[in-house]
């Protein structure tokens, strides 16, 4: 008896499945500019590596003549595939089969890739794209979010979890993005939100479109959520395969190194003019962070959102490392509650898979006013604080320029546990500007303006200097700008083997 039937069973099976929902309905994806969930699979991974799981699983619902619409793979399509050689697990919400709507069958896909992950210390890639719950099934699909919330968070700070909203993300499809560790959004394809704009309209009676509500640019640029902007599905795809580049598989790996083409030696004249003489002039930190990494390339996170601060990848000697910068240029580089919970996200992210962190630092303090007091700055700034003391990887700060009162301590300084503190010739570290100090010391004492400005230049020399700082060792050392690439190269050797840990605990009570 032949097997060439059951061959060709198989072979027309294969087909049937990786036409989803059919042509029509992946010409009409393609139209609406996005692409389908096999072709980001397949821009994502390297060439021929995806094995798909669970090609076949059809759901098992009875209800509304459901049981006369199955598609083999119900609308998720789910495996692991390789980044750079290394293996990733992936679902793909398949948008041509009922919208991608979640059933109790996809959810099991989704389930048993998020186990496998957890298993084999792989990261996973979550590539949404997806009506919501699948009506017909009521609490069986609401059963599933739970069970895919649940594992988000069981896996988090133990494997890299980065979700990509890739078209409509919409009610509890929402939570699990916002539990994983980065979330990418494409421009003009891609909506976030808890309630749509209908039922706004509804029950607040707001108007405001889908753009506006959830869009990439409201994501990134005034909630927060989100982490990265693509301008299509496949640029997408290429800036996850960069982040993946800095990230280990799993927490008990180091992050892969790449071989360093870029002179570890390398002086940078240019630095030791970067730094106004004038405390109150702008300079961009970018300038300063660009010169001393490797090759440039830094891969900054949340690039529109609480602009002045900085946070981003890069490699240093050909390591990855989390960079936190304050950001002169935007708001003088002040903390206030976004930049705060920006950059303490961040830090607990690197310090989770062991990606040491260099800081630059260049704080004038808190954001002064009402609207940051009642909007919980106290909090807030004590969650960078937090982080910042309960990271245990390689810390290494260079304080630029100002390093005033309460934000001196947040900004990794030696006290809160940095192994290396490094300054700069201009650095002022002081309770406060030398202006409101002699306000306060003098206070109602200064004849006149001769003798203000006597006292102000004083008080800037002996107690707004590195100087004081460094001879209390709180300062190891006071470099020349020039040579920061050599010091960040030989703190970051000197730091590697660090080994640390936090008392045992269940887990700490963050000032959420």
């Amino acid at each position: 008896m032949s097997l060439r039937p059951k061959i060709k069973e198989l072979e027309e099976k294969h087909k049937l499945a990786e036409l989803g929902g059919g042509q029509a309905r992946i010409d009409k994806q393609h139209k609406a500019g996005r692409r389908t969930a096999r072709e980001r699979i397949a821009d994502l991974f390297d060439p021929d590596t995806f094995v798909e799981i669970d090609k076949f699983v059809v759901h098992r619902s009875t209800n509304f003549g459901m049981e006369k619409n199955k598609v083999l793979g119900d609308g998720v399509v789910t495996g692991y595939g390789k980044i750079d050689g290394r293996i990733m697990y992936v679902f793909a919400q398949d948008f041509t089969v009922l919208g991608g709507s979640l059933s109790r069958a996809n959810a099991d896909k989704v389930v048993k890739i998020m186990d496998l992950a957890m298993k084999m210390g792989a990261p996973v890639i979550g590539l949404n794209d997806s009506g919501g719950a699948r009506i017909q099934e009521g609490v069986e699909s609401l059963a599933g979010y739970a069970d895919i919330f649940y594992r988000n968070v069981r896996s988090s700070g133990v494997i890299p979890q980065i979700s990509a909203v890739l078209g409509p993300c919409a009610g509890g499809a929402v939570y699990s993005p916002a539990i994983t560790d980065f979330i990418m959004m494409v421009k003009d394809t891609s909506f976030m939100f808890v309630t749509g704009p209908d039922v706004i309209k509804t029950v607040t009676n707001e108007e405001v479109t889908m753009e506006n509500l959830g869009g990439a640019m409201t994501h990134n640029q005034k909630s927060g959520v989100a982490h990265f902007t693509a301008d299509d599905d496949q640029q997408a795809m290429m800036m996850i395969r960069e982040l993946m580049s800095f990230l280990p598989s799993n927490n008990m790996e180091d992050p892969p190194r790449k071989t360093c083409i870029d002179d570890l030696t390398r002086e940078e004249p240019r630095l030791d003019d970067i730094i106004p003489s004038d405390p109150n002039k702008p300079y961009n930190m970018m300038d300063i962070i660009l010169p001393v990494i490797d090759n440039k390339h830094f891969l900054e996170v949340q690039p529109h959102y609480a602009k002045n601060i900085i946070v981003g990848f890069a490699r240093i000697g050909g390591r990855p490392v989390g960079i936190v910068a304050n950001q002169p240029a935007v708001l003088a580089g002040v903390l206030d509650i976004d930049s705060s919970t920006k950059a303490a996200r961040f830090v607990r992210f690197c310090d989770a898979f062991n990606i040491p962190l260099v800081t630059f630092e260049d704080v004038p303090g808190f954001l002064p006013g009402t609207a940051q007091e009642f909007g919980g700055i106290i909090k807030h700034g004590a969650k960078l604080l937090y982080a910042f003391a309960e990271a245990t990887v390689p810390k290494i700060t260079i304080i630029t320029r100002k390093a005033y009162g309460g934000a001196y301590d947040v900004m990794s300084s030696k006290h809160i546990g940095t192994d290396y503190n490094f300054a700069y010739p201009t650095a002022e570290i002081a309770v406060m500007g030398p202006d409101g100090a002699v306000n306060i010391i003098y206070r109602n004492k200064l004849k006149d303006d001769a003798e203000r400005k006597k006292a102000v230049d004083d008080y800037r020399e002996n107690f707004a200097s590195p100087y004081r700082a460094a001879e209390l060792g709180y300062i190891d050392e006071i470099i020349f700008p020039h040579n920061t690439r050599k010091k960040l190269v030989q703190a970051l050797e000197m730091t590697e083997n660090k080994s640390d840990s936090n008392p045992p605990k269940k887990h700490g009570n963050i000032p959420l």
